[in-house]
């Protein structure tokens, strides 16, 4: 028991115990909502687009340079950087470079037609 108390007493004269020492504080539910509503989220928007396969094979290498490079990256991040480096060329160069690409016919590519699914919701029956 003396030693028991030895350590308590210790530990209210200002020196620690080693195991406290390692202990982290813990985060609260309310102190990991307040951080998740500090930080901005961005608006994230949805598109989509129509380009030759050839530059669409583009996106793939570029992505294993990147890979080589030590740098993961995803499509979506590729297109955005690419856009990044667009916005700071001079007008001369950004004409130039957006007169060398081709253009192409907007939409969906001719392929085969999905038949439509008829479901019970389509007939007006329920469920």
């Amino acid at each position: 028991m003396a030693n028991r108390h030895a350590k308590f007493g210790a530990a209210q004269n200002g020196a620690s115990p080693a195991r406290s020492a390692e202990r982290k504080p813990r985060a609260t539910a309310k102190s990991k909502r307040k951080a998740a509503k500090s930080v901005k989220l961005v608006k994230v928007i949805r598109d989509s687009f129509t380009m030759p396969a050839a530059e669409h094979q583009l996106i793939g290498a570029l992505k294993n340079r990147c890979i080589g490079l030590g740098v993961a990256i995803k499509k979506s991040e590729l297109l955005r950087a690419g856009l990044a480096s667009l916005v700071r060329l001079p007008d001369e160069k950004l004409a130039k470079a957006v007169a060398a690409v081709e253009s192409v016919k907007t939409g969906r590519p001719p392929g085969k037609k999905k038949k439509k699914r008829k479901t019970n919701r389509a007939k007006g029956k329920k469920q």
